[in-house]
């Protein structure tokens, strides 16, 4: 099991070129960047503008590592179930990345309840996000809906025979609430968290992340929420499927720390929840397995240890002589 750690002191000057050309977060435009502490020194042809931890690459990085996490997310939560999960979908012949696509397919059973505002999803759903630093604003809706166009003639039989609107839902996830785009577009409430938004006849249903009621069918929406409570209540609360959910959850945390936001529940918390949560998966031996003998008998006792034993089965651990000298002391002790 992989668990990412922010530099240290201790790793200044060391090259983490090559962990960075195997990192799944980063995407291939970012793996030849270098660490901030690298751009002058060792890497002479190295500038401010290669820097991977500094100014306006620092905050690419984020922008591009949260998506990717909400999509990493998405992926574990709809596995086995009939959605599949599409990241940073290319749309185009210059590179355009719509951030998500949840798939309906014809196997798996479905989820319910689902987070809310994702009631109703329908056979291709399509979703922008914006974290903690990004606004959800005009331009991201015209972005969304541009989108949707190229991603219908894509899949679609023919230009002539597009599949019908119907089988489409535009989704706009943003960590805060959209305050310009309010003053742009009518905004309508289906429920907290929850709106709707009318641009022609394309409906988008809007999710507030830092609106969405505290539950824990939510928890997905809570670990992207940017507030400490609802983000460790999730941690506690989400269910994982696949193995690399603690990786995934373990760079989220990294990067509240890289935003200053803190964090009262650790990556070791979530360990140990994570263990408690699963033990039950596991064979009695691998449950046992570290453990000494003394170590396991100490917390049972002497006739929890006996149980399942019979009076052969305990005397024949002992000598004739070790049994004749207790059964003389014990007379004594009887005749006093």
């Amino acid at each position: 099991m992989l668990f990412f750690q922010p530099l240290s002191d201790a790793a200044i000057g060391t090259d983490h070129s090559a962990s960075r050309k195997n990192d799944p977060f980063l995407p291939n435009d970012d793996k030849n960047l270098v660490p901030c502490h690298d751009w002058q020194g060792r890497n002479g042809a190295a500038t401010r503008k290669n820097c991977l931890y500094s100014g306006a690459n620092m905050i690419q990085q984020q922008k591009i590592d949260w998506h990717r996490l909400l999509g990493l997310i998405f992926t574990d939560f709809f596995t086995g179930s009939a959605w599949n999960v599409e990241l940073e979908k290319d749309l185009s012949m210059k590179r355009q990345l719509l951030d998500i696509i949840i798939l309906r397919q014809d196997s798996g059973g479905l989820i319910h309840p689902l987070p809310d505002g994702l009631e109703g999803m329908k056979k291709h759903n399509l979703l922008t996000f914006k974290s903690i630093r990004e606004p959800l604003d005009d331009w991201a809706m015209k972005e969304l809906t541009g989108h949707y166009v190229n991603y219908r003639k894509q899949i679609s039989p023919s230009f002539s025979d597009l599949y019908p609107e119907d089988q489409f839902q535009l989704y706009g996830v943003s960590t805060r609430y959209p305050k310009k785009l309010s003053s742009q577009l009518e905004l309508t409430k289906v429920q907290d968290g929850v709106y709707d938004i009318h641009r022609g006849s394309d409906n988008i249903r809007l999710i507030v992340l830092n609106e969405i009621p505290h539950a824990k069918h939510n928890a997905i929406w809570h670990l992207f929420s940017g507030i400490p409570g609802e983000i460790e209540f999730a941690a506690r609360q989400y269910r994982g499927k696949t193995q690399e959910i603690s990786t995934v959850l373990n760079r989220l945390f990294e990067n509240y720390q890289l935003e200053g936001i803190p964090m009262a529940y650790t990556m070791e918390d979530f360990k140990k929840d994570y263990v408690k949560e699963h033990l039950g998966v596991l064979s009695p031996d691998d449950r046992l397995r570290g453990l000494s003998t003394d170590e396991v008998l100490n917390r049972f006792s002497p006739d929890d240890r006996l149980k399942g034993l019979s009076l052969d089965e305990v005397l024949n651990k002992f000598s004739a002589e070790e049994l004749r000298q207790y059964l003389e002391k014990k007379q004594r002790k009887d005749n006093q």
